[in-house]
């Protein structure tokens, strides 16, 4: 074994490799990267997997290889081909020219974040965002933080820890990254009090867990899945009814929070963020960078005093908002409130009507020109954990290959990456989520990965 580490070439050797010598990178960072793959070998024979190092040569292509990998890293562009408008894998909303502008702007000067300039002394950052969140939907006052799970973290640990609040069992949800409900609670401090079944959850067995222990009552919206059949569950205009008899907050977990009635669109039936607040909702959250189309963040609504507490709470600080999403948000909202929701991408994908996306697709289909495809209408999903039941109309490129696995991997290595459905041994390109401006880019990324006759 001696023998094995002494056959370990030396820093210094490594580095003097051809290969190792145009490297335009610090050279800490590639010393440190190098020791890290030398520490790997040295591992590696004391576990008995190698006999001897590799040669200084072949360790140095491979360091080499890790550092424009490491140094390359980052996003990658991809077009959205899956027929699913909120992508949450993809980063969900694409944003407004005018939400990028604003977040230029905020990045590229100071601001006025926590200033205030009339008065010449410390301002809040909220005050930039509040009031046309208040004026959008209609809420009595507003706080933005990072995320929705910050939102409802933030909720629960400020109004309800210590004290119970009492939630339908088919309400536990689970949403990505195994973020749940239960583990929410129990973080937040707040003691979670299960109530109802699983498909069937009356007002009277929110009434029957109230007690002086109880802090909230709450509801959450399902996201993700669906519960039907023989079920049965209390709307937040019962709830608010409860809560004001005991006087106890009623909070509304929305989720995706879709902004206006979507019915026009083929996507009823969905809460809606001002039906809510008008049902009697004391307070309640969504995510900004769903249906709404602008950045990440966690919007919360609500009574003034609640939220008031919220803002002050030790939590708030380490879920705040940054001036980029206050600045995009911001412009986003500005839209919506202006009626311009063909400007914010993800209202206008699920509101355009279908002979639009039909158009792309004819468009995508005479530029690619691969033999056998054809225009087929689809169905589309609003995706994000919006509307789990609902699809609306939409259409794509549909082309049949025995290869459609390996075809889908090549075009995820295509840059930018496109994404894709197969289905059948067919590949679909639904048109739904890919703008105009990027049909012509995919049409050559197809035709270059099948190739014209494929």
């Amino acid at each position: 074994m001696n023998e094995a580490y002494r056959s370990i070439p030396k820093v210094d050797v490594v580095l003097k490799e051809p290969v190792m010598q145009g490297l335009p990178y610090d050279e800490q960072i590639v010393k440190r990267l190098l020791r890290d793959k030398l520490d790997m070998i040295r591992f590696s024979i004391s576990a008995g997997r190698i006999a001897k190092s590799p040669t200084a040569s072949e360790i140095a292509r491979e360091v080499a290889s890790e550092v424009r990998d490491v140094m390359e890293s980052g996003l990658v562009r991809v077009i959205n081909a899956a027929g699913v408008v909120v992508f949450t894998n993809l980063g969900r909303a694409p944003l407004a020219q005018e939400a990028i502008e604003a977040a230029t702007d905020a990045a590229r000067s100071y601001s006025d974040l926590e200033y205030n300039l009339s008065e010449g002394r410390r301002g809040s950052r909220q005050d930039h965002i509040r009031p046309i969140t208040r004026a959008c939907f209609g809420a009595e006052d507003a706080l933005v933080v990072n995320n929705n799970a910050a939102a409802v973290m933030l909720v629960l640990a400020s109004l309800a820890r210590g004290r119970e609040v009492i939630v339908s069992r088919g309400e536990l949800v689970e949403i990505g990254g195994s973020f749940r409900m239960p583990d929410v609670m129990a973080l937040s401090g707040a003691l979670m009090r299960e109530v109802g079944t699983t498909n069937k959850t009356r007002v009277g067995d929110y009434r029957d867990a109230i007690s002086s222990s109880t802090g909230l009552i709450m509801k959450v919206h399902r996201s993700n899945f669906s519960v039907v059949g023989f079920t049965d569950e209390v709307s937040i205009e019962e709830l608010a009814a409860l809560g004001r008899e005991f006087g106890i907050p009623v909070f509304v977990d929305m989720g995706s929070g879709v902004p206006f009635d979507l019915t026009a669109s083929g996507i009823p039936g969905e809460w809606t963020v001002p039906s809510c607040l008008q049902q009697g909702a004391d307070v309640l959250c969504f995510s900004g960078d769903k249906v709404l189309g602008g950045p990440q963040a966690g919007i919360v609504l609500g009574r003034a005093d609640l939220v008031e507490t919220m803002a002050r709470h030790p939590l708030h600080r380490a879920v705040r908002v940054d001036k980029f999403t206050i600045a995009s948000l911001g412009a986003t909202l500005k839209l919506l409130a202006q009626g311009r929701i063909d400007r914010i991408p993800v209202l206008n994908m699920i509101t355009e009507p279908a002979g639009d996306v039909k158009k792309r697709a004819q468009k995508l289909m005479r530029l690619m020109k691969v033999r056998g495809a054809r225009v087929v209408s689809t169905r589309a999903v609003i995706g994000g954990g919006s509307a789990p039941t609902k699809s609306f109309d939409s259409y794509g490129v549909l082309i049949r290959s025995p290869r459609a696995t390996e075809i889908h991997a090549n075009l995820r290595s295509c840059r930018p990456a496109v994404l894709c459905r197969i289905e059948n041994d067919s590949l679909i390109f639904d048109l739904k989520a890919v703008d105009l401006q990027e049909v012509a880019v995919l049409a050559r990324k197809i035709s270059e990965v099948m190739g014209h006759g494929d």
